[in-house]
C-alpha cells in the first residue's frame, strides 16, 4: 500500500523528526558534576564530595553527595563569578571571595530564597548530617534550564540562611565554607 504523501517524502519527514529529536535531547539530558573544595584564605583546599545539577519538569535537582560540613544547615547558593579563589577586604582574606554575590541574572538585588522573586542563586538551605555529610536532593525550582549555571561557583556557607535581606544582607549564612565552579 502506497502512503498518501509518498513514500520517499514520509520517510525523509520521519528522518528529519528523529534527527531533530536526537539534537534536543543532549541539551536538556546532559547532567552537571561539581567538585565542592574547602574554601580557605589560602584557597581552594581538599574536596568535600561533589553535587549533581540535573534538569528535571520541576526545575533544576541538586543531589548531593557531601562530607567534611559542619553538622547542621547550610546556605546554598549560585554565585556570579567561576572562580573561588580568595579575596582580599580590608586587609582580610575572604575564602571564595572571588564568587562574587549571589547570581542575580535578572538585577533584582534582593535576597528572597529559592521561591522568591529575587536572586536566581538562592537556593535551598541544606543540611549536614550530625557526622558532616550531605545526601539529599534539593530543587530550584525557577532555574528551569540548568545551562544557565555553566560559567558560575557554588557556594555552602558556614551557617544557614533565613532567605531574607534582614536582619543581615544576604540571608546571615556567614562566611563561605566550600565552593565548586559551574563547568
Amino acid at each position: 500500500m502506497k502512503h498518501p504523501i509518498g513514500t520517499t517524502r514520509y520517510l525523509a519527514m520521519v528522518g528529519l523528526a528523529m534527527m531533530a529529536s536526537a539534537l534536543a535531547l543532549p541539551a536538556l539530558a546532559d547532567d552537571l558534576t561539581v567538585t565542592m573544595r574547602k574554601a580557605t584564605q589560602q584557597g581552594v583546599a581538599e574536596a568535600l564530595g561533589t553535587i549533581t545539577i540535573s534538569n528535571t519538569d520541576a526545575g533544576a535537582s541538586f543531589k548531593l553527595a557531601l562530607h567534611g560540613l559542619p553538622p547542621g544547615p547550610h546556605g546554598f547558593h549560585v554565585h556570579e563569578n567561576a572562580n573561588c579563589d580568595p579575596t582580599l577586604l580590608n586587609g582580610v582574606r575572604i575564602p571564595a571571595g572571588a564568587a562574587g554575590g549571589h547570581f542575580d541574572p535578572d538585577n533584582t538585588y534582593k535576597h528572597e530564597g529559592p521561591t522568591g522573586d529575587g536572586h536566581l542563586g538562592d537556593l535551598p538551605v541544606l543540611v549536614a548530617a550530625a557526622d558532616g555529610t550531605a545526601t539529599q536532593t534539593v530543587a530550584a525550582t525557577r532555574i528551569k534550564n540548568i545551562g544557565v549555571l555553566k560559567g558560575h561557583a557554588l557556594v555552602i556557607q558556614i551557617g544557614s540562611d533565613n532567605y531574607s535581606d534582614i536582619p543581615v544582607r544576604d540571608g546571615g549564612g556567614g562566611g563561605r565554607f566550600a565552593c565548586g565552579l559551574v563547568e
